[in-house]
């Protein structure tokens, strides 16, 4: 049993107009720890009428309250004090996350550090932000008036639930937007904080505001609901395709980021060592449960031998364990639901590759969501491990003899989120990066993420791109002014 931090709620209730509330039908859910599987709390069951309440709530605030209309550097002082308070309790909230999520503590008190720094960019941003002006000298000048759209919809993902929670949120208030939060329903724990945190930072009462539930229907009624105009999604693709379609009749904005089954390519001139610390960290951190995640290796010819016994030889050493004890590097996957998803591949790798590392559960570890760190090798590009997201410590490797194939490789599967290059041939790096279909590349390097750029991928995996400024205008209307200063030049329909 792993350690069970202080102060868990024995009920997690809805977060609607300031006031936590339950159901209004009085449902409930059971929630899960992922080392026992066992019930520690239930969360109220939101449905279609605690959605519209919420949304009733965040569109009063919104066209009533002071949080739309106040100054940048106003905002920026609450965004500021929240990035403080998330700083300040980043060991509780770490506790809090590893204990629901079975992330590593090492790794899940980082996530809560990164929150606060989102908060903090999207402070500095909103201070430092301008507008376009365009001018024709003595005849118009045109400038852009920025405007929050109104009450963002905002749904996360159950990996590092906090951390991507504030992705989100952080620039949505930046930009003036009120707030629905519809959290994972296997991890509501860490959005439950968001709440007190918001209170103390003095954030407007109404402007945000969350709803517990299951994706089909407190998800489902946000994503239809006529008084949302954006959704920011992050999730599997087969859920993202729904939400495309049920938030066509509204025309909604929508921003999707959505699965991936990223390559880490590996040329022969590559430094190896380098290469072998990326692509282990980049698969098995976070459990594996990454969308960034370079779950697919690809390795040239001559070096692939020794490639694959070193790496299956540092996989077979990766710590599996209670996500509370500091020195593990692999916890337990979040659900019994998803840890049988992730096990069934497991078996389907066993005939489509050759096992090098783990394959099944952890023999220390009889019970609870542990998978030990599974490598396959001699992959084929039609295997299911290969085309297929698998979303947890399971790694495919397969080898390349030209530049064309390995781009072929890379290429050949539906998802385009992330790609890792490695090689000392600049030429070649920046050539691949550019033909490579990915939203975002590293080139020697693994996941290192600048929040002033673009995040998001292209084909099924997602629609649209948030990070800096791109955050901004996704929240925001822009509206464009003109000006005339000269004479009316107009064509004098009518007159005699």
């Amino acid at each position: 049993m792993t350690t069970r931090p202080a102060g868990l709620p024995d009920h997690i209730q809805h977060y609607i107009d300031g006031q936590r509330v339950d159901s209004i039908d009085g449902d409930r859910f059971d929630v899960l720890e992922p080392v026992g599987n066992e019930v520690y709390t239930t969360a109220a069951r939101g449905k279609a009428a605690d959605v519209d309440a919420a949304v009733a709530a965040a569109t009063r605030a919104f066209e009533t309250g002071p949080w739309p209309s106040m100054k940048p550097r106003q905002r920026a002082r609450i965004l500021n004090r929240i990035a403080d308070i998330v700083e300040s309790r980043d060991a509780e909230l770490a506790a809090f996350e590893s204990f629901d999520s079975g992330l590593p503590i090492t790794q899940a008190k980082g996530q809560a550090q990164r929150a606060a720094e989102n908060f903090r960019f999207f402070a500095d941003l909103i201070v430092a932000q301008r507008d376009d002006t365009y001018k024709v000298p003595g005849s118009q000048m045109n400038y852009v008036n920025r405007k929050p759209k109104g009450v963002a919809g905002l749904i996360t993902p159950w990996n590092t639930p906090f951390m991507l929670e504030s992705w989100k949120l952080a620039p949505a208030l930046a930009s003036g937007c009120t707030v629905v939060l519809k959290p994972a329903e296997f991890t509501p724990l860490s959005a439950s904080l968001w709440a007190g945190i918001f209170e103390e930072a003095e954030l407007p009462q109404g402007v945000f505001n969350l709803v517990n539930g299951i994706g089909e229907e407190a998800g489902d009624a946000l994503v239809k609901h006529p008084g949302v105009p954006l959704i920011s999604f992050t999730g599997e693709s087969r859920t993202g395709q729904l939400i495309f379609a049920n938030c066509a009749p509204h025309l909604k904005a929508m921003s999707m980021e959505l699965g991936g089954k990223s390559p880490a390519v590996v040329f022969a001139d590559a430094d190896l060592d380098a290469a072998i610390d990326s692509t282990l960290f980049g698969v098995f951190s976070l459990n594996g449960e990454r969308c960034t995640a370079g779950s697919r290796i690809l390795v040239e010819r001559p070096i692939y031998e020794e490639f694959l016994e070193r790496y299956a030889a540092r996989a077979e050493r990766i710590v599996v364990g209670d996500p509370s004890d500091p020195a593990t590097e692999v916890g337990a996957l979040v659900h019994p639901e998803h840890f049988d998803k992730v096990m069934s591949y497991v078996e389907i790798g066993k005939q489509e590759g050759r096992l090098l590392a783990g394959g099944g559960r952890p023999e220390a570890f009889p019970e609870g969501n542990f998978v030990a760190p599974t490598v396959f090798a001699d992959v084929a590009p039609d295997a299911r491990i290969f085309q297929e997201e698998i979303f947890g410590p399971v790694v495919a490797i397969t080898p390349f003899d030209t530049d064309e194939e390995a781009l072929e490789l890379a290429n050949g599967v539906r998802y385009g989120l992330a790609a890792y290059i490695w090689t000392s041939d600049l030429v070649r790096a920046h050539t691949f990066a550019q033909s490579v279909e990915a939203g975002m590349v590293w080139l020697n390097s693994h996941n290192v993420r600048d929040l002033r750029s673009p995040f998001g991928g292209v084909k099924a995996s997602g629609l649209g791109h948030e990070g800096g400024y791109r955050s901004l205008d996704f929240y925001s209307d822009q509206q464009a002014v003109h000006i005339t200063l000269g004479d009316v030049h107009t064509a004098r329909f009518g007159a005699r």
